[in-house]
C-alpha cells in the first residue's frame, strides 16, 4: 500500500479527539447539570407553591455545576474511553458523591434551612438523566458522522476479532475509528468489510509511523506469550496504549481483579462472587420489587386487556401454569397468558409420533417453530413476547428475578452439564442475556454459556441493560416464536 493512502488513515477530524472531545463532554454535562436544576427548581415551586424556593445566580451556573464535573473528571469521564453501560454506573456514583458534598457545603455555610428538600432528591433524579441522556446524544452523533473518533490500529482479524469489532462498532461509549488490521493468516470476511488490510505484524512499526496512530488493539488470543512480549516491546515505545484480549476461556472476567507482584514481573488474578455477598442480593430483590411494583401499576389495563382477549379467543384459562426450577434446584409455577389450546399436550405427543423433524427439533430445544397447537392470540402474544408479562406476579412471589438466567423445566437439567449450579445460585429472569442475544436464533449450548456468564459476572448494572435491550428486542420481534 501506498505512503500516501496510509496517511491519509487517520481522518482530521480525529486527530485532535483527546484534546477536544474533554471540551465538547465539558460543555454537553454543564448544560446538562443546568436543565437538571432548572426542571428541579420549577418542579419544586409547582408542587409546594406556599413557600417559594429561591437558588442564588451563583449557585446555579458555578458552585452545584462545579461539584458535578469535578467529581465527573475524579472518575475519568472525561479522558477514559469506556462502555457505555460503565458511564451510566460512573455517572450514578458521581450523582451520588456530588449530591452528598453539596449537602455537606450547605451544612458547613449554614444554608440548609433555606434548601429544599424536595429540590434535592429532583436533582438527584433529574442529573442522573440528563447526564445520560447528553452523554448518549453526542456520543451517538459524533460515532454518526465520525468526528473525535479514536484511531485504533486493529492487530488480527479471525473470528475473535469478527465478534469482538462487532460489538465495539455498536457500543456508543466508545467511540473508536478503526484505520485498518494486520493480519498474517487469511482475515475473516467481517473485518474485511469493516477495515482495509494493511499488511502483517511484521508491518506494525512502519504503519504506526506512517499513520501517525498512538493507539493499538490486539485481537488474537492465539499468540504465545513471546510473541505477546514481543509485541508490546517493539511497539510501546511508539504508540500511547497497546490493549491485548487474551485467551482466558469462559472465566468471569467482569469480576477480575489483578495485582501485580514484587518488580511487576509476576501477577495475580482473583475473581469475586458478587452475588456472594449479601448486600448485592440484597440489592438485586430490592430491585427487583420496586420495579415490578411500579411496573404492575402501569401496565394493569394492558394486563386486563390481553386477559379479556385470551378468554374470548379460545375456551380455558386465562392465565397457564408451568412447573419450572428455581434457585436451588427447586420448583415452582411459572405463569403466562395460555397461547396454547387446551388439549396442547395430546395435540404434542401426537405430533412428536408422526413427524420425525419435529420430534428431532423438540428434543433439541425444547421448542418448536411451527407449533400447531398455538392459538390466534397466542401468536401473537409470543411474537412480542407479552405472554410472559404475568411472571411479575412470580416476581413478586420470590420465585423469579426481572433479569436472570432462562426458567428451565427438569428434563432440561441435564443439558447444563456441570454449569447447573451456576443456574441454582440465582432465580430466573423474565429476560436475560439469551433473551437480548437473538433469543430462540441461539443454539441451546449457547444459551448455557450465557446463563452461566450472566450469573458469573453479574452486576446491577447489567441488570439495567439487560432490561434496556429487551425493549429493543421485543418491539423488533427478533427471535421469537
Amino acid at each position: 500500500m501506498k505512503k500516501h493512502e496510509l496517511s491519509s488513515s487517520i481522518s482530521i477530524k480525529n486527530k485532535h479527539s483527546a484534546v477536544l472531545m474533554p471540551v465538547v463532554l465539558l460543555v454537553v454535562d454543564y448544560v446538562a447539570i443546568l436543565c437538571a436544576e432548572m426542571v428541579s427548581f420549577n418542579l419544586r415551586n409547582f408542587f409546594v407553591p406556599e413557600t417559594t424556593f429561591r437558588l442564588s445566580w451563583l449557585s446555579i451556573h458555578v458552585i452545584i455545576p462545579f461539584v458535578y464535573l469535578v467529581f465527573m473528571q475524579a472518575h475519568e469521564l472525561y479522558t477514559r474511553r469506556t462502555q457505555f453501560w460503565r458511564i451510566i454506573s460512573e455517572i450514578f456514583n458521581v450523582n451520588l458523591y456530588a449530591i452528598g458534598s453539596l449537602v455537606l457545603i450547605m451544612y458547613l455555610a449554614q444554608t440548609v434551612a433555606q434548601t429544599s428538600r424536595l429540590f434535592v432528591a429532583l436533582m438527584f433524579i433529574f442529573a442522573f438523566v440528563f447526564l445520560i441522556t447528553g452523554r448518549y446524544i453526542i456520543k451517538k452523533l459524533l460515532n454518526r458522522v465520525k468526528v473525535l473518533q479514536v484511531p485504533i490500529l486493529i492487530m488480527g482479524a479471525g473470528k475473535t476479532a469478527a465478534l469482538v469489532l462487532e460489538y465495539l462498532q455498536k457500543d456508543a461509549g466508545l467511540g473508536y475509528d478503526f484505520i485498518g488490521f494486520l493480519e498474517d493468516n487469511i482475515p475473516e470476511k467481517k473485518v474485511l468489510a469493516m477495515m482495509p488490510h494493511l499488511g502483517t505484524f511484521s508491518d506494525a512499526e512502519n504503519i504506526i509511523r506512517q499513520t501517525g496512530v498512538k493507539h493499538v488493539l490486539v485481537i488474537a488470543p492465539g499468540l504465545k506469550n513471546e510473541d505477546v512480549q514481543g509485541i508490546v516491546y517493539r511497539l510501546q515505545p511508539l504508540v500511547k496504549r497497546i490493549a491485548f484480549i487474551p485467551d482466558m476461556g469462559k472465566m468471569p472476567l467482569a469480576t477480575l481483579d489483578m495485582e501485580s507482584l514484587i518488580d511487576g514481573h509476576i501477577v495475580t488474578f482473583s475473581f469475586r462472587n458478587n452475588l456472594a455477598q449479601w448486600y448485592n442480593r440484597f440489592l438485586k430483590r430490592a430491585f427487583d420489587l420496586i420495579c415490578t411494583t411500579i411496573g404492575l401499576i402501569c401496565i394493569s389495563p394492558i394486563l386486563a386487556a390481553i386477559a379479556f382477549w385470551i378468554y374470548k379467543d379460545s375456551p380455558g384459562p386465562v392465565i397457564f401454569k408451568h412447573r419450572r426450577i428455581g434457585r436451588g434446584g427447586k420448583e415452582f409455577s411459572c405463569y403466562k397468558f395460555r397461547s396454547m389450546c387446551m388439549d396442547a399436550d395430546i395435540k404434542l405427543e401426537e405430533l412428536l409420533e408422526a413427524d420425525p423433524k419435529a420430534r428431532e427439533e423438540w428434543h433439541s430445544e425444547f421448542k418448536l417453530k411451527n407449533d400447531p397447537r398455538i392459538t390466534k392470540s397466542g401468536a401473537f402474544l409470543r411474537k412480542t413476547s407479552l405472554d410472559e408479562l404475568p411472571q411479575l406476579i412470580n416476581v413478586l412471589k420470590g420465585d423469579m428475578s426481572l433479569v436472570g438466567p432462562r426458567p428451565i423445566i427438569k428434563a432440561e437439567v441435564p443439558k447444563y452439564g456441570r454449569y447447573i449450579n451456576d443456574f441454582y445460585m440465582v432465580r430466573p429472569g423474565i429476560t436475560g442475556m439469551w433473551q437480548t442475544s437473538g433469543r430462540n436464533d441461539v443454539t441451546y449450548d449457547e444459551r448455557v454459556q450465557m446463563d452461566t456468564w450472566y450469573v458469573r459476572n453479574w452486576n446491577v448494572w447489567f441488570d439495567i441493560v439487560l432490561i434496556w435491550r429487551t425493549i429493543g428486542v421485543v418491539l423488533g420481534k427478533k427471535g421469537a416464536y
